[in-house]
């Protein structure tokens, strides 16, 4: 089967699992998913979520954020791991942000191709390929596919990126390889699946539904066809 058709038939299959996400980004206002995914690196949902709600409660503008003391804001996201850095990544990032644009918006980016967008985006300091690739696509709408660890692991494992591919190099060949149509579905879902099923340590293969496309499921010692 061609790489192309196998990813979208596995798309389907982990839609056909988990179903088919709905992500209406017009109700996401785009700096919120840039800050979220910035506390997002590094940590889980679980810990970043709360570590979102916290930050919103305390600092509802986010002029506040900006101007808020680099300490305090550390203390109020701790929940989120590495609170320090973040914290000074966020006001950072927001100072970029107001200096290029004038207020702290990305409705400038809307207007560009996603090319230009992410680097952008990529262009101001801690903001890596997934965190450009998330902003775009869950605030913006825009064709293009996040790579994270759960993603990243099982590319590999399916063969669709090389055991040495780098984050940033699988950015740009699973960009090229997911059918714009599928990019926001398969992400969810492969998380999903990296979670439940496809772990780094002890899949469980014998439970996966790809276990018949996947050329790595014979390596681990659990799976029967």
């Amino acid at each position: 089967m061609e790489k192309r058709a196998k990813i979208l038939r596995i798309a389907e299959l982990l839609e056909g699992e988990y179903g088919k996400p709905v992500w209406a980004h017009e109700k996401h206002e785009p700096v919120a998913t840039l800050v979220g995914t910035i506390l997002s690196q590094n940590t889980s949902d679980r810990n970043s979520g709360p570590a979102f709600d916290a930050l919103r409660k305390k600092y509802p503008k986010w002029e506040q954020v900006l101007n808020a003391d680099e300490r305090q804001l550390a203390k109020v996201i701790r929940g989120g791991g590495l609170p320090q850095i973040k914290a000074r990544r966020i006001k950072s990032v927001l100072a970029e942000v107001k200096r290029r644009n004038g207020r702290i918006t990305l409705a400038p980016l809307a207007r560009m191709p996603k090319k230009e967008a992410r680097e952008w985006l990529m262009s101001m300091g801690g903001i890596g390929p997934k965190t450009a690739a998330v902003t775009l696509i869950f605030g913006f709408g825009m064709p293009v596919f996040p790579v994270d660890t759960h993603v990243w692991r099982i590319a590999k494992r399916l063969g669709w990126i090389g055991e040495k591919t780098g984050y940033g190099r699988a950015h740009e060949i699973l960009d090229e390889l997911v059918p714009d149509r599928k990019k926001a579905s398969l992400h969810v879902n492969l998380l999903e699946h990296g979670r439940r099923i496809c772990a780094a340590r002890n899949p469980k293969c014998g439970e996966c539904v790809l276990n018949r496309l996947c050329p790595s499921a014979f390596r681990f010692p659990n799976f029967r066809r």
